[in-house]
């Protein structure tokens, strides 16, 4: 199993360098793509250094600018898809998501497709985060399960292992989020396909170095988001429900047909009938 863990970063010059040493020294053998938006901290000529010190382990993707947290997973993606990866991970690189539950991860994603490393679960907690981050998380993940009906605890965590097959199997340049919005559009899209998705727990640790990137307008963003996918999970309930009422229907008048042919009683006709008007129902 090839692993890769895909880290963003955006001003990072002073997390990126220990977080890849934490990486590399784990108990498993992991890749790091580094995806940096021309930073003008530095942290793309570290990334660089990092790449040379770690050939094999360490790779680099420079964007010429800030394009948003979403097209920079997708261009990961593509590049450990390329690399032949089976298990492609995403994390942040300012130790929020703490390299030591990479392994849990892993492990999980050998029993489901999509393992999202989780504040909300038995286990998860959250640390050094102020309360205005608390509630901005709670009411995210509570919109979006109202909204779009997400069973994940977690559906704005960025830690995440997909499975291979999960990313060939989406559209992926008809993502419209980019922002943090993009986790939520990416995990929508999963449950949607129908992909086991698990959750392990992690302690999420606010960053402590370097600044927060997440704005007013990333909530806009996202509240946008989920408002424009909702439309699409009521449709697609409405076509899963016909398509179970035709199945049943199409069942019934076949087990009718045959019926008729081998000139089973009246009785057992009534019910194969009433099953009819109750799948037309």
């Amino acid at each position: 199993m090839k692993a890769v863990t895909i880290v963003p970063t955006y001003n990072e010059r002073e997390n990126i360098e220990l977080l890849v040493s934490e990486i590399l020294d784990l108990p498993v053998p992991v890749e790091v793509i580094i995806v940096d938006d021309n930073s003008p901290d530095g942290t793309g000529e570290i990334a660089d250094w990092l790449a040379a010190a770690h050939p094999g382990q360490v790779h680099v993707i420079r964007r010429p600018g800030k394009l948003g947290l979403g097209t920079a997973y997708i261009a990961g993606f593509k590049k450990a898809l390329e690399m032949g990866a089976s298990r492609i991970m995403t994390m942040d690189a300012d130790f929020s998501h703490p390299p030591r539950y990479i392994p849990a991860l892993l492990k999980k994603s050998e029993r489901v497709d999509v393992v999202i490393g989780s504040r909300y679960v038995d286990g998860g907690a959250t640390a050094q985060c102020t309360l205005p981050r608390k509630v901005l998380s709670r009411g995210a993940n509570g919109f979006a399960h109202l909204m779009l009906g997400l069973r994940a605890r977690d559906t704005t965590a960025g830690f995440r292992c997909y499975r291979r097959e999960v990313l060939e199997s989406i559209d992926l340049e008809s993502i419209r989020a980019n922002g943090y919005s993009f986790l939520i559009e990416m995990l929508f899209l999963c449950q949607q396909a129908g992909w086991r998705i698990g959750e392990v727990p992690i302690v999420f640790v606010n960053r402590l170095l370097g600044a927060s990137k997440i704005s007013r307008k990333e909530i806009i963003k996202a509240i946008l988001t989920v408002l424009r996918l909702a439309p699409r999970r009521i449709f697609s309930g409405k076509l899963t429900r016909i398509a179970h009422q035709g199945r049943g229907f199409l069942d019934a008048m076949g087990k009718l047909q045959e019926s008729n042919s081998r000139g089973l009683n009246n009785g057992l006709q009534e019910q194969l009938i009433e099953q009819l008007i109750n799948e037309g129902n």
